[in-house]
């Protein structure tokens, strides 16, 4: 019966292959992260991406639990094509899978950080590069947790409006106190870690290096790539990209948005040419739906995984 279908249809379902584009149409058929096959099945693959629809720590708007459904219904604008600006399909190269979401009681809300980490533990146990897609930024702390776990302690190469290290005790689930915490239980090496696009200031910056949304503007993305490359070096790196480092015009759909952020093309070009590190993981957190205009936001969060992915597949080639 399918042989007689004008095109494929439901390749997130139906597809033969876990390489390779679809070609269905973007407003139709069933919605996966650019729609590749969903799996839990990760033999041959070299990347999963998992969502984890979590935001019970924010402290204002929450809505980023459904991040994981606006960024997949977004990436299907995507599929079929070479991807910019690499010009290639980069799913040519990498066996992927989208691994469903992260599942927890969301009523027992302190055993949540540790379903977290289990389950990224298990797909990364068995070499498989994990991209996730939050949720709010608090889920980057089990998720660095379970990649230090595999690869020792990381780099932090963070986008983001706010620096995340405000102190919590060690027992608050937060998401503006995740870095300081990673830093105190060396997770990340702070020497090694760079925020950009900070708009905020917080009592401690953990001797991380700071790049504010005016220093992006001063220093323009040359200036930026080389503090970046100069501050990681070659060590082990973590990415994680919280949506509000864009500017509101660009990304309105988040929980917490400061004015004067970096615009879409500044963090993709940045993004993009950051192939020189040795990213082993990383996260686009913080899209908030209920907040967007004309999917803006998820559109902009689809367009950070890929970048983020098509560096993974360059190293592939």
């Amino acid at each position: 019966m399918t042989d007689d279908l004008p095109r494929p249809t439901d390749n997130a379902f139906l597809g033969h292959s876990l390489k390779g584009g679809s070609h269905e149409p973007t407003y139709a058929g069933a919605l996966s992260f650019m729609r590749r096959r969903y799996s839990r099945d990760l033999n041959g693959v070299d990347l999963a991406i998992w969502g984890i629809p979590f935001d019970a720590s924010v402290s204002n708007r929450p809505g980023a639990r459904f991040g994981p459904q606006g960024v997949r219904r977004a990436s299907a604008i995507f599929d079929g094509d070479p991807q910019y600006p690499f010009g290639f399909d980069p799913f040519e190269r990498l066996a992927a899978v989208d691994y469903g979401d992260c599942v927890f009681d969301y009523g027992v809300q302190s055993d949540i950080p540790g379903h977290i980490e289990r389950q990224a533990k298990a797909i990364l146990v068995t070499g498989t590069h994990l991209f996730s897609i939050g949720g709010d930024h608090f889920v980057t702390y089990p998720l660095l947790k379970a990649h230090v776990a595999q690869h020792g302690p990381l780099a932090l190469v963070q986008f983001d409006a706010h620096q995340d290290t405000w102190d919590d005790k060690g027992n608050r689930i937060d998401h503006g106190t995740f870095v300081g915490r990673a830093v105190r239980e060396g997770l990340i090496d702070p020497d090694r870690s760079i925020q950009i696009g900070i708009r905020t200031h917080a009592p401690e910056t953990c001797g991380i290096e700071i790049l504010t949304g005016e220093d992006v503007e001063m220093l323009g993305i040359n200036g930026v790539l080389e503090m970046v490359t100069d501050r990681v070096g070659d060590v082990k790196a973590y990415m994680t990209f919280d949506i509000d480092c864009l500017d509101p015009a660009f990304a309105p759909g988040t929980g917490t948005p400061v004015a004067g952020g970096l615009t879409s093309r500044e963090a993709l070009m940045i993004l993009r040419r950051l192939g020189e590190v040795d990213f082993v993981g990383g996260d686009i957190v913080e899209v908030a739906p209920a907040y967007d205009h004309a999917d803006i936001t998820s559109i902009a969060g689809a367009s950070v995984a890929l970048t983020y992915i098509g560096l993974i597949a360059e190293k592939r080639r």
